[in-house]
């Protein structure tokens, strides 16, 4: 099957109200651009020095998603056009973002990471991590970024009733935050959860944003965890 094909595919199988987010980490720039001209506008990444280079090589009007963990020394590096960042785990990374988005005029929308997997990693909050960040003194001070919902990364496992929980407990957290702490933010409505292997699962579970790679443009050499 064609990328063409593949992606086409995906997206038959994606409500309208869903986005789909094409991951195209160590995907080439010809590929990206058959998946482009197919309409396709929203792309994650996972390195920032990938983004770039893929930003400044692409159409300027394609959706920057960074997916992955993000130090706060690179910040400066994609505020100036990246559409949102997935990988919120800590206050100090939001206070770096507004700093350099209020340098150039910019509000940036971000996603706070949370950690369902069963899987230990490194990265990811948990309920009451979410919880101080929101209700910090620092936080309404944060005028330049703009939290408009969580992403998870379910357990990497063949058994779908764990894959099923851990999709729950994320959009548990989504309505515990929406109706506890962000009542009064419009923007606060993304469940960032699914990828190539689960994203049935997770639409079914509330996801509002799916990111796909493998299933569009085909198995990569993994050198870091999907």
């Amino acid at each position: 099957m064609s990328v063409t094909e593949a992606y086409h595919l995906i997206k038959s199988e994606i409500p309208e109200q869903v986005n789909l987010i094409a991951v195209s980490k160590t995907v080439s720039t010809d590929k990206i651009l058959e998946v482009y001209n197919e309409g396709q506008r929203a792309f994650g990444e996972n390195k920032v020095q990938e983004l770039l280079f893929k930003y400044n090589e692409l159409p300027k009007d394609i959706e920057w998603h960074l997916i992955g963990h993000l130090q706060t020394n690179k910040v400066k590096q994609v505020v100036p056009f990246v559409k949102i960042i997935h990988s919120i785990d800590s206050l100090k990374l939001l206070i770096e973002i507004n700093k350099e988005a209020k340098k150039i005029n910019r509000v940036i929308d971000c996603l706070l990471e949370f950690h369902i997997a069963s899987e230990e990693t490194k990265f990811g909050l948990s309920l009451d991590d979410a919880i101080e960040i929101l209700t910090h003194d620092d936080f309404p001070m944060l005028l330049n970024i703009r939290i408009v919902g969580i992403m998870g990364m379910a357990s990497f496992t063949d058994d779908i009733q764990i894959v099923r929980k851990e999709f729950r407990t994320l959009a548990a957290y989504f309505r515990k935050l929406k109706y506890g702490y962000m009542k009064y933010n419009p923007y606060f409505k993304e469940i960032s959860m699914g990828m190539s292997d689960d994203f049935k699962i997770a639409i079914k579970e509330g996801s509002t944003m799916v990111r796909v790679g493998s299933a569009i443009f085909g198995e990569r050499v993994k050198k870091t965890e999907e």
